[in-house]
């Protein structure tokens, strides 16, 4: 029929138009390149940082609040012969939970000379804040001026000398460690002062120092009572339920709710009303009597 336009294809054959050939990948458009691009650019310029990471509630809490900073860290956890490997395996688990991409384990083996609780055969001491001085913050009672037998020599000493190495060597200038100097057992390097100084000579002891760099010493818990530690933490989503703080716990984990770590972390929590995550049966009281629940 003149003006009439027909197919030559055969009638069971689908024009060209309509095919919808597989294809192996999506199609990259513009779009897909302007995110790629932000997105490298966003990676590249967040600085790392080191993180002094124990699997306790403070280094937690430090570790969050470098990365709310803009940080990307770098862990580093320290198996320096202490008493039990319980705070590693919560390090580990606080590092995978807040998305760390390098976390280093270096071992030094301070219980090769001993001389503290925690890495000599010397008994963890209990029951040591039932007596004594109120804290300014807290009230939780500490000794007037005993340093107890649980500090380890030179311990934070050693620490940070080591992160500083693996800072340098990073390229990175800026070492995170959660030291605290209100509610704490008055070991001497948990104090500004001794902050200050190590700064101070990290930034005379290194290559990069002496080359002009800056290295900084982030202590962001140094003034702060262990309630406001805890508090700072949930705001910024630490689930404490993965850390340990025990000095002495059992084989199996179960914290011995009288030492100095496991009295002032229950007494934080009791200060803002809240259980220990920790303990769903309502963790430790004050006067350090274990509650049935296991793990800290």
């Amino acid at each position: 029929m003149a003006g009439l336009r027909t197919s030559s294809l055969p009638i069971t054959q689908t024009p060209p138009s309509r095919l919808k050939a597989p294809l192996p990948f999506r199609r990259f458009t513009i779009y897909d390149l302007r995110f790629t691009v932000r997105s490298a650019w966003y990676l590249q310029s967040m600085p790392r940082c080191v993180v002094l990471l124990s699997g306790g509630l403070d280094s937690a809490t430090t570790l969050a609040i470098a990365k709310s900073l803009g940080f990307e860290p770098c862990a580093l956890s320290l198996l320096y012969g202490q008493r039990h490997q319980i705070e590693i395996e919560a390090a580990k688990r606080v590092a995978e939970s807040m998305g760390v991409k390098d976390h280093r384990f270096v071992t030094v083996n301070l219980d090769t000379f001993g001389g503290s609780a925690l890495t000599d055969n010397i008994e963890v001491p209990k029951d040591r804040l039932e007596s004594g001085r109120p804290t300014p913050s807290s009230g939780i009672r500490v000794p007037s001026s005993e340093i107890p037998i649980t500090y380890v020599p030179a311990r934070n000493t050693v620490f940070l000398s080591i992160a500083l190495g693996f800072a340098e060597v990073l390229g990175c200038l800026d070492i995170f460690i959660g030291v605290n100097a209100v509610d704490y057992s008055g070991y001497p390097d948990c104090r500004p002062e001794f902050i200050q100084a190590f700064e101070h000579l990290a930034n005379l002891a290194t290559k990069a120092g002496v080359e002009g760099a800056k290295f900084r010493i982030h202590a962001p818990l140094i003034d702060l009572s262990k309630k406001d530690v805890i508090r700072k933490g949930l705001d910024l989503g630490v689930d404490y339920s993965l850390t340990h703080s025990c000095y002495d716990p059992s084989t199996d984990g179960v914290p011995c709710g009288r030492c100095d770590s496991c009295l002032i972390r229950q007494k934080a929590f009791e200060e803002l009303g809240l259980p220990d995550p920790r303990h769903p049966l309502g963790g430790l009281d004050v006067a350090g009597h274990q509650a049935e629940a296991s793990g800290w």
